[in-house]
């Protein structure tokens, strides 16, 4: 019997949709998403928002446009901001066709709320005109009454023939460039529902644990309930829905995929809780240097533990690499052997001066491997 690699997950297959430029499904990266908080109206801070969210490292942001003055603003604020935007649609299909003349890349929409078949088919049809994909979100807490007395509550049968019956919507006009939601704020049935959604359809599926909490709940619970997804082979974006600033979620959702080896972006701090043995102040510097090392995005991996019990073994698998030892003297590691020692008023500023040596060699390798991938195509087609 051939045994899987225990860090091996086997992403579910299915189709591929783009959210402008960008990839969904297939075999592209599962990317991460956040939603604006600001009024739609208010260009200026909304354009800001979705800046703050792409420096964080957003792939697609949602914008609410629940009125005729918030698609007239997405006219101007698509143009503005660099990343794909997704616009929020609910009720009134003439929204989805502003929204899709206004420039957005995907539409967010539940077929069933949007009207009569014929208002459906406009959207589609502003949707195929201007190049513009869909989602069909689902949700637990709005599920149609037909379903509800059906079912007699929100269960993963119900929004899962939700989402097949919306899915039909689409598909009578010929359209399959979208990707389905199916969520809820519970774990247990969101995460019941998705595995059911996945095994009844081949589309992209985007996670999310709806309404999840604040910063610190909603993380668990979001970690809890797109993780078990995502360990399971589903899911190919994601959305994590915090009471907080969308900055967060974004982080929060790139953690998520760093922790199961699904994508790597920024560094990756393996600290010990700190103990007795602590050589030097464990938690106070690494909340100082996450916060110091938060610029960067090249993939790399800090470790910073206390003693040598365990520092020595964590700084062997890691880029940088530093144990606290006696005597206010600390070892430093590089590429996981030992390289120098280091004095306790130096620690952060001389870990973070390391980190951002590293990131430039590592960019600058990249590059040059680039480059030579480029210049050998070159060659081989002027052949």
């Amino acid at each position: 019997m051939s045994v899987r690699p225990y860090r091996d997950i086997l992403r579910r297959k299915c189709r591929q949709i783009h959210v402008g430029k960008v990839p969904v499904g297939g075999d592209a990266p599962i990317t991460v998403q956040s939603m604006t908080n600001t009024l739609t109206t208010d260009v200026k801070a909304t354009i800001e928002q979705v800046r703050a969210l792409e420096v964080a490292g957003a792939d697609i942001v949602r914008i609410s446009c629940p009125d005729q003055d918030s698609t007239k603003a997405l006219k101007e604020i698509v143009p503005e901001v660099t990343v794909p935007i997704v616009a929020d649609i609910h009720f009134h299909y003439k929204r989805g066709i502003e929204a899709a003349e206004a420039g957005a890349s995907c539409l967010r929409i539940n077929p069933g709320n949007i009207g009569s078949r014929e208002r459906v088919r406009e959207v589609v049809k502003a949707a195929r005109d201007n190049d513009c994909s869909m989602r069909i979100g689902v949700n637990a807490g709005s599920l149609e009454k037909e379903l509800l007395e059906r079912y007699g509550e929100p269960c993963p049968e119900a929004m899962v023939e939700s989402a097949l019956n919306h899915i039909k919507y689409l598909e009578d006009e010929d359209f399959f460039e979208f990707k389905i939601s199916c969520k809820a704020s519970d774990v247990f049935l969101g995460v019941a529902a998705y595995m059911q959604l996945a095994e009844a359809c081949d589309y992209p599926l985007h996670l999310g644990i709806t309404e999840a909490g604040g910063l610190q709940s909603g993380t668990i619970k979001s970690a809890i309930g797109i993780g078990n997804l995502l360990w399971s082979g589903i899911g190919d974006t994601i959305r994590v829905s915090l009471s907080a600033d969308p900055v967060e979620e974004i982080k929060v959702g790139f953690d998520i995929l760093k922790s199961l080896g699904l994508r790597h972006r920024g560094v990756n701090v393996i600290s010990c809780p700190s103990c007795a043995r602590q050589q030097f102040e464990v938690i106070k510097t690494v909340e100082v240097l996450e916060k110091r090392l938060a610029h960067i995005t090249t993939p790399m991996t800090v470790s910073v533990i206390g003693c040598v019990v365990n520092g020595p073994g964590e700084a062997l698998m890691t880029d940088v690499g530093f144990t606290g030892g006696g005597r206010g003297t600390h070892q430093v590691y590089i590429g996981g052997q030992p390289d120098h020692r280091l004095q306790d008023a130096d620690i952060v500023d001389h870990l973070v001066g390391l980190v951002e040596k590293k990131a430039a060699e590592i960019e600058a390798a990249n590059a040059a491997a680039e480059a030579a991938e480029n210049q050998a195509s070159s060659a081989n087609a002027a052949e």
